[in-house]
């Protein structure tokens, strides 16, 4: 089993590379997928999931996101096979998600990372990587490669008990990581990081998905998910209230914005015309954004008011597809 190479930051500029989420390959599809949990004599408690439809292609970051309650663990448990659906079915990587050897294909951070604390980092991603029967050479290749891809190189033989939040999160990336995955899911990965940390979190979700992973992400932290994922769902009360790319569903249509620059103040009041008469440099002109942020609230607002409606935007068509 060959290693993957390192993740890579950049290009000769310095600039991140940008991937196109392979639309041919779908990771990820549910089909009407519901879930109803029933009390001990079969009666319906809660329906925590509504008649799903999603596509989750390659390549992409996808967010999940919702209040407490919306349904998202529950999707995330069903794409893992650890819930069975009421109704509808998931399809993972090709296989049903009830297939337990697709599995060997993700890597999964839950909230609460449930690792043995009287276990060191070493011993921590030996334990995982024996369990995903790794040959031991290239276990412990890629064991040093993860420490010292989270930045844990100088508490990889302190135990996890010893660890704070942060670096609780930093092992669990690791651990999520150590079978070098296809899909990886990742719910609040920023949890209990510092504003370093949480950048650094994020510029790994990147460049693992530059290196043509999928990632499928739940978080609360609505700007870590506006700076990082390339589509989003939200969902309310078990039902999709809005799905497409984050560009355009925080796009506000009706105002234009100008950006220029080296005018002066005697021009500043007019558009382009003036901009092109005072020899101006025209930056930009387009359509501001509104923040992820105020578009969920405005989508749960509207859900408690209006039970059962959804308005979705819809996507634009890319060029030479119908």
């Amino acid at each position: 089993m060959a290693a993957t190479p390192e993740i890579p930051n950049s290009d000769k500029n310095g600039e991140r590379r940008a991937r196109e989420p392979d639309e041919a390959q779908v990771v990820v599809e549910t089909r009407a997928l519901s879930k109803v949990y029933r009390d001990f004599w079969g009666r319906q408690k809660v329906r925590a999931l509504k008649s799903l439809d999603l596509e989750i292609h390659k390549g992409e970051i996808f967010g999940l996101l919702g209040p407490n309650g919306s349904g998202k663990t529950t999707t995330i448990k069903l794409l893992l096979g650890l819930l069975f659906p009421s109704e509808g079915e998931a399809i993972v990587l090709g296989q049903n998600a009830t297939e337990v050897s697709k599995n060997e294909r993700i890597g999964y951070l839950p909230e609460e990372s449930y690792l043995y604390r009287f276990l060191n980092a070493e011993e921590t991603l030996d334990f995982y990587g024996r369990l995903f029967n790794i040959p031991a050479d290239v276990r412990r290749e890629r064991i040093d490669r993860l420490i010292k891809l989270v930045k844990l190189d100088a508490a990889r033989r302190r135990q996890l008990r010893e660890y704070s939040k942060g670096m609780t999160r930093r092992i669990g990336l690791a651990q999520a990581l150590i079978n070098e995955p296809d899909l990886i899911l990742l719910d609040e990965p920023t949890s209990g990081l510092d504003p370093i940390g949480t950048r650094e979190m994020k510029d790994w979700i990147l460049e693992l998905r530059d290196q043509g992973k999928t990632i499928v992400m739940c978080s609360h932290l609505l700007a870590d998910v506006q700076d990082v994922c390339d589509r989003i769902a939200i969902l309310h009360q078990g039902e999709l209230k809005e799905l497409g790319r984050v560009d355009e569903l925080l796009k506000v249509e009706d105002v234009t914005q100008v950006k220029a620059r080296g005018l002066s103040a005697d021009c500043q009041d007019e558009i382009r015309q003036v901009i092109e008469r005072h020899q101006g440099e025209l930056v930009s002109m387009e359509n501001p954004t509104t923040t992820l942020e105020e578009l969920f609230l405005s989508i749960v607002r509207d859900s408690e008011a209006r039970p059962g409606r959804r308005i979705v935007k819809q996507e634009p068509t890319k060029q030479g597809k119908s």
